[in-house]
């Protein structure tokens, strides 16, 4: 007779699961067999954190549920790291995790906690499965977790579940809630307060990515000659050479991109979600329209919200496209000249080996359509506006959760759903040390992944906020000057380099190399000083 847990692994083979993400336990070994008669392959990761994180990356680029898996306790907790990742990141995912049967639920158990209690405030949706209702509990998680805003379910599955009967042998395809259109009120008090705007500035966040609006959005910027800022999560929407293109918000040199900022006289939030970045951190006094699946998130004692869109992005988005174009009172001269003195910063200048020639030459050296992960520190800031996007996607950070120790398990993740196109992260030695055991994932998958490792030595991002304080530099040491690099770590090979020809050797010969393969670049990190955490307003 089939068992539960075959039941859940067809379920999840039909919706087009191809990886679950994990560390087993006893009560897991039933799903792995079913897992495996069902063609789903069982990733078993060195930290649940990593198999939370993978998911979501596998969920953001299929927008396919990713899955994961962390047993009772100090498996839940360490996998809800990666599980909040994906509630604020936005990316569709199912975390499974082991919980007592129902003879022990409310008992004294051996690492045993609410589960539900753990993960209700960083899911959409929290529940545990009983054997009558797999079907329907598995569907309900799938709409949800795909339903906009997108983001994280988690099931508990009692320890005996797996081996029970199937009650059931249905399978209802899931059908996701769509976002309805917005009233067309709305679409035409957005077009009259856009024709009478003279400087109207195009603010573009993570939901348009999610809602392919792309082009619509370049379309508009060219027809109507505005400009075009970016969260950090939205790079690839506009690519950095276009006329419009003004920047990042909120990452390197940001007060650059907040002259532009200044001289609008009308704000469209377009798929603007403030988990990466509120409004009001950057937003100039002037009135703002928000376009998204959802309503406006802002402090409205201070600022004015002269319309809300909420509904789906792509008809507002044509309204404006298909009006008759009328040029706007830009001065696209200026707007060019602080762009190429945003850029001209952001390029090596050859006085010394930091993280700005490190990525430069990486970015070159990376076709067009490979991707970077990055973790999160002061290379993060840079990476935001320097490193150049030519698709969305094609680099992937989390700054909606902006853990450390993300870059890597996001290579890994990346890769095993885009396994024919080049992959490499970018991560500081602080966030490599929390992942140095997911190398041993790498190798065992045979990955070719080239993971970056900007040796500074500190938390470089604590030791400027530190300093800017007037503080003086403390706890933010990771190793002393004496270190010195493995030739490999997990049978993974260690490149190191010291000097920008030293770098580029390594970098030659790790994108030849048929596995992962470590690059550790000793860089300068007082470089970061005079590009990032600059003002935003």
């Amino acid at each position: 007779m089939k068992k539960v847990a075959d039941q859940i692994a067809e379920f999840l083979k039909k919706i087009g699961v191809h990886h679950v993400f994990g560390i087993p336990s006893g009560p897991w070994t039933t799903f792995m067999n079913a897992f495996e008669a069902a063609g789903i392959d069982f990733v078993l990761v060195s930290n649940e954190a990593s198999a939370g994180f993978m998911a979501e990356v596998s969920g953001r680029l299929t927008g396919v549920p990713g899955v994961c898996y962390g047993t009772l306790g100090p498996g839940a907790t360490n996998l809800s790291t990666g599980v909040g990742g994906a509630f604020l990141d936005r990316s569709p995912l199912l975390a499974f995790t082991t919980e007592p049967p129902d003879s022990m639920m409310g008992r004294t158990t051996q690492m045993a906690i609410d589960h539900q209690a753990l993960f209700q405030p960083i899911t959409k949706w929290t529940t545990r499965l009983s054997e009558d209702r797999i079907e329907e509990t598995l569907r309900r998680a799938v709409e949800i977790a795909t339903s906009e805003v997108p983001g994280s379910v988690h099931i508990g599955l009692p320890a005996d579940i797996g081996d029970k009967p199937a009650l059931s042998e249905g399978f209802t395809p899931p059908t996701p809630k769509t976002v309805d259109p917005p009233q067309p009120d709305r679409i035409a008090r957005l077009v009259e307060l856009f024709r009478g705007a003279r400087r109207p500035l195009l603010a573009v966040g993570l939901t348009a990515v999610r809602s392919k609006v792309g082009e619509l959005i370049v379309r508009i910027a060219e027809q109507h000659r505005v400009p075009v800022v970016l969260t950090p999560m939205a790079k690839g929407l506009v690519p950095e050479d276009h006329p419009s293109y003004t920047g990042v918000l909120f990452h390197a040199l940001s007060d650059i991109v907040a002259e532009t900022n200044r001289q609008a006289d009308l704000v469209i939030g377009v798929g603007y979600d403030p988990i990466e970045f509120n409004y009001e951190d950057w937003l100039p006094d002037v009135p703002l329209v928000h376009i998204d699946t959802a309503a406006v998130d802002i402090d409205r004692d201070r600022y004015t919200v002269a319309l809300e869109v909420v509904g789906a992005i792509t008809p507002t988005l044509q309204a404006l496209a298909e009006l008759k174009p009328e040029g706007k009172e830009w001065d696209f001269q200026a707007l060019a000249g602080r762009r190429d003195r945003m850029f001209k910063q952001l390029s090596p200048n050859g006085e010394r080996f930091g993280p700005v020639v490190a990525l430069d030459l990486l970015r070159k050296m990376l076709p067009e359509q490979g991707v970077m992960t990055c973790d999160v520190g002061a290379h993060t800031h840079l990476i935001g506006q320097q490193w150049r996007t030519p698709a969305p996607n094609l680099q992937i950070m989390t700054n909606g959760w902006s853990s450390m120790g993300y870059g890597v398990p996001a290579a890994i993740g990346t890769k095993l759903c885009w396994p024919e196109r080049p992959v490499v992260c970018v991560t500081g030695d602080g966030g490599f040390l929390m992942m140095a055991g997911e190398m041993a994932t790498a190798k065992r998958l045979g990955l070719p992944i080239i993971f970056l490792v900007l040796v500074d030595r500190r938390l470089e991002l604590i030791r400027i906020k530190q300093e800017r304080k007037g503080y003086r530099r403390y706890g933010t040491f990771l190793h002393d000057e004496q270190y010195t690099s493995a030739g490999s770590l997990f049978g993974v090979p260690v490149i190191s380099a010291r000097s920008l020809a030293e770098y580029e050797k390594a970098l030659n010969e790790a994108f030849t190399a048929e596995g992962p393969v470590v690059v550790e670049a000793f860089i300068d990190g007082e470089e970061y000083d005079g590009l990032i955490l600059h003002k935003h307003k």
